[in-house]
């Protein structure tokens, strides 16, 4: 079977003063808020360096969104010192088979569910964790993730599916809507609901009842959309701005970077780009088509 996931060459692929230039040039335009993500951030040999390069432009949140499977304390703490601000970490799954067969890997669920605790003894805040929420593979899951945050005192993100896998098989099946997801929560946990933290942003929140710590997110692009506030606009590890998740077209900032263009000129063409964001994704209109990138590519 043909490997679904595949290393681009590293010549197309942005350098660390490449990613920190762009960085710098977001920021000239307003922008308060960096994610590092994936695919899978932490594969990055000089992650460190990009977080450092980033963080020292002046950003006041620099994020990091991984799947926990290369976290210990001494990294934690080289990635905080570099001024790493916050963690999200996803795991949807904390049983062990569940978690393999949604993974794919090698890494256990208890490895991950310790890297979010040494997350929170490390001193991130806030930490979190993303869960995407799937009917008839770990639909069993969601109570016992949100346990964890109620636990730990963290935010316990679960996520509509989307079609963005890498198979394109995606099955709305299995989707589960966000008042399923929030009434299987609530049934073990009663849940209030606090609203966004702020318009553009993508969770509606909750917190327990009972006054326990910890919070439930849940973002629910399908049934709930909130394309008419998304402000985030995404950059891909090849140079390829992405307006939109579901974005059909990719605007390429790589011969921009290479071939002599200053900072306004690249500033020029990050706005041009947003300008063609989409009214909305689509995804439960007739005709839509799905991005050719999955989700392991573009970044969440």
């Amino acid at each position: 079977m043909e490997p679904d996931v595949k290393f681009a060459p590293r010549n197309e692929l942005l350098t660390v003063p490449e990613l920190v230039r762009v960085a710098s040039v977001c920021v000239g335009l307003g922008v308060d808020k960096v994610r590092l993500t994936g695919g899978e951030p932490t594969l990055h040999p000089s992650l460190t360096h990009i977080i450092r390069g980033v963080a020292a432009l002046g950003v006041p949140d620099v994020a990091l969104t991984t799947n926990g499977s290369r976290m210990d304390a001494a990294v934690l703490d080289e990635w905080k010192q570099a001024g790493l601000s916050r963690i999200t970490i996803s795991i949807d799954s904390l049983d062990e088979g569940r978690f393999a067969a949604v993974t794919r890997s090698t890494t256990r669920a208890a490895d991950v569910a310790e890297a979010v605790r040494a997350a929170k003894r490390a001193g991130f805040s806030p930490v979190k964790i993303n869960a995407v929420a799937m009917r008839g593979v770990n639909e069993t899951d969601l109570p016992e993730l949100a346990a964890l945050a109620r636990d730990l005192d963290i935010e316990a993100r679960f996520i509509e599916f989307m079609p963005l896998d890498s198979g394109r098989a995606w099955d709305p099946g299995k989707l589960m809507p966000a008042d399923e997801i929030i009434a299987r929560i609530g049934a073990r946990f009663p849940l209030v609901p606090l609203g966004r933290d702020e318009p553009s942003s993508t969770s509606l929140t909750f917190t327990f009842a009972d006054g326990s710590p910890g919070r439930i997110g849940i973002i629910a692009p399908v049934t709930r959309p909130f394309c008419g506030a998304c402000s985030r606009l995404r950059i891909t590890a090849d140079g390829k701005v992405r307006p939109c998740l579901f974005s059909l077209r990719e605007w390429d900032l790589r011969p921009l970077l290479r071939g002599g263009a200053g900072d306004r000129e690249i500033g020029d063409y990050l706005i041009d780009a947003t300008w063609t964001k989409q009214a909305g994704h689509g995804i439960t209109a007739p005709g839509f088509e799905q991005p050719q990138r999955p989700m392991s590519s573009i970044g969440g």
